[in-house]
């Protein structure tokens, strides 16, 4: 992989996302994928259960959001983005993430890991003022 195709494999992403079916997911994910929403989440493996977190995540492929992303990172099959998610007009959601992302051969994604951090939410594991 290289940061064009990483690119590429990213705007594929939210193309998905932005897609009533869930079956285009099989254009970015292999059949055995996991999928990570979180350092301490369990995976999420393959693409039914993928496309059934998708669908429980989502408002719908009409979802109102804008998306930015930069790739960090390629070495070899692995790649790491920043992205910046801004659900909402106005907005009243947003989220910065850090996307680790595991290719096959093909240029699919056998393995995507997700580290969302929340503006609201507290950056350390002790509590404010503790």
């Amino acid at each position: 992989m290289d940061r064009k195709q990483v690119t590429g494999w990213i705007a594929a992403y939210e193309h998905a996302w932005r897609t009533p079916e869930t079956e285009v997911l099989g254009t970015i994910f292999t059949a055995q994928a996991s999928y990570l929403q979180g350092p301490y989440r369990e995976p999420v493996v393959g693409l039914p259960a993928i496309a059934r977190m998708w669908e429980d995540e989502r408002d719908g492929p009409g979802e109102v959001f804008q998306m930015t992303s930069e790739v960090v990172a390629v070495e070899g099959d692995t790649a790491v983005a920043r992205v910046e998610v801004r659900y909402g007009d106005p907005v009243d959601q947003e989220y910065r993430d850090l996307w680790i992302m595991r290719f096959a051969e093909d240029g699919r994604c056998r393995s995507f890991e997700e580290w969302p951090f929340w503006p609201t939410e507290p950056s350390t594991a002790r509590p404010a003022g503790s």
